[in-house]
């Protein structure tokens, strides 16, 4: 079940490669979803395919989440502000607001984009692919590996879900990541119980990325609004912004506590703790 989750994501690691290239709409965020469920698989198996065999890998992974995540992020901040501008009223946006946002993020995308396809020309990237395919043709497979299923799994999924029970918000989006992703993988064999936890975990972490990208977005609307104001125009608009962002992120973060109760019944702690 976990090789074949592995394989089915390293397909899709590699033909996501020329639509990132050609900056084709969404691709980008669709690599570093793949990436991250490759990456958060390996770390939630360690007793089935050997931890300390796929460190370096796991690691390289993290490397090329990271160069997509730096345009990801700039991107979707950007959308996120300019959906905002959209939304409010046209006597509440005063001076040139949108324009202000463009030039915040054009160098930015720009900058990341160019280090994101060097990093897809260089040879750490298609040595990371390599390994990826070396790994799977010849797994580092444990002991726990030959045992069935419905015995391992559920125990490892429950690993990767109880460090987020005391974490930051932060953290716990990453656990919630790892716990959805360890649940996709067991699918197959846990049936419906998975599908059901994955969903669970799924609404956690979107609740808590929307929540991330609120108060990320409220800092940079107001470092615009200051240097709007630097120049001479008015920066009402970017405290209206500010404010909303704010705003967002409490209701986002409200959103993911009732995902993560629903989470925290005794169900499905029965099911991972079996």
């Amino acid at each position: 079940m976990v090789l074949a989750y592995l394989e089915t994501h390293a397909l899709t690691l590699k033909a996501l490669d020329p639509a990132v290239r050609r900056d084709v709409p969404d691709s980008v965020h669709q690599m570093r979803v793949t990436a991250r469920r490759l990456r958060s698989a390996l770390q939630a198996y360690p007793a089935i395919v050997s931890g300390p065999a796929t460190q370096h890998v796991r690691d390289e992974l993290k490397w090329l989440g990271a160069m997509l995540g730096e345009f990801r992020d700039n991107e979707v901040l950007s959308d996120y502000l300019q959906a905002r501008l959209a939304d409010l009223p046209p006597e509440l946006v005063l001076g040139p607001a949108q324009a202000r946002v463009r030039a915040h993020f054009a160098p930015r995308e720009a900058s990341a984009r160019s280090a994101l396809v060097d990093a897809l020309n260089s040879a750490r990237y298609f040595t990371m692919l390599a390994e990826l395919d070396r790994l799977l043709a010849r797994p580092p497979l444990t002991a726990a590996a030959a045992e069935p299923a419905t015995d391992v799994l559920p125990r490892a999924v429950g690993r990767a879900y109880r460090p987020a029970r005391d974490a930051a918000l932060h953290e716990v989006r990453k656990a919630a990541k790892r716990a959805r992703y360890a649940a996709e993988a067991a699918e197959p064999a846990l049936g419906e119980e998975a599908r059901r936890f994955a969903k669970r975990m799924k609404a956690v972490q979107s609740a808590l990325g929307e929540q991330h990208d609120a108060v990320t977005a409220r800092g940079v609307a107001r470092e615009i609004g200051i240097r709007a104001h630097l120049a001479g125009e008015n920066a009402f608009t970017f405290g209206l912004l500010q404010e909303r962002a704010d705003r967002d992120a409490v209701a986002q973060q409200d959103r993911a506590m009732r995902a993560w109760k629903s989470v925290a019944r005794r169900k499905y702690r029965g099911w991972l703790d079996r």
